[in-house]
């Protein structure tokens, strides 16, 4: 099993693939490593020579991923909260940030609903 930026790779799938295991990294720029590594995109994880995984390694290590990466958007988050900006405070509160409408929707970011029970087809408020 290759394990690339702290990350164990799936020995059964393609590399293009199994690249994308690692946070930060998506199908464009798996290819992009890929490419650069000289490394068949469609070859299997586990058939790959070390010379192969040690290029792979040399051309992740030059993007920021996994830890990095998420301590760089936790930081930059945290930021926005202590600013005490629009975003900060969206983010504080846990509603969408980006202008979408909370009027109906954005479940997922606002949790399940309270206060309401269901009476059939009619609702009341608590």
């Amino acid at each position: 099993m290759a394990r690339i930026a702290g990350v164990n790779i799936a020995p059964q799938k393609h590399i293009v693939i199994s690249l994308r295991d690692i946070y930060g990294i998506g199908i464009a720029r798996s290819r992009k490593i890929c490419k650069n590594a000289n490394v068949d995109h469609q070859t299997k994880t586990k058939d790959l020579t070390e010379a192969q995984l040690e290029a792979i390694r040399t051309e992740v290590a030059k993007f920021i991923v996994e830890g990095d990466l998420r301590r760089e958007v936790s930081m930059n988050i945290k930021r926005l909260v202590d600013l005490g900006c629009y975003r900060g405070s969206r983010h504080k509160k846990g509603l969408p940030v980006r202008g979408q409408r909370t009027r109906t929707n954005a479940r997922s970011r606002k949790g399940r609903r309270k206060g309401v029970i269901s009476l059939g087809n009619k609702t009341a408020a608590k």
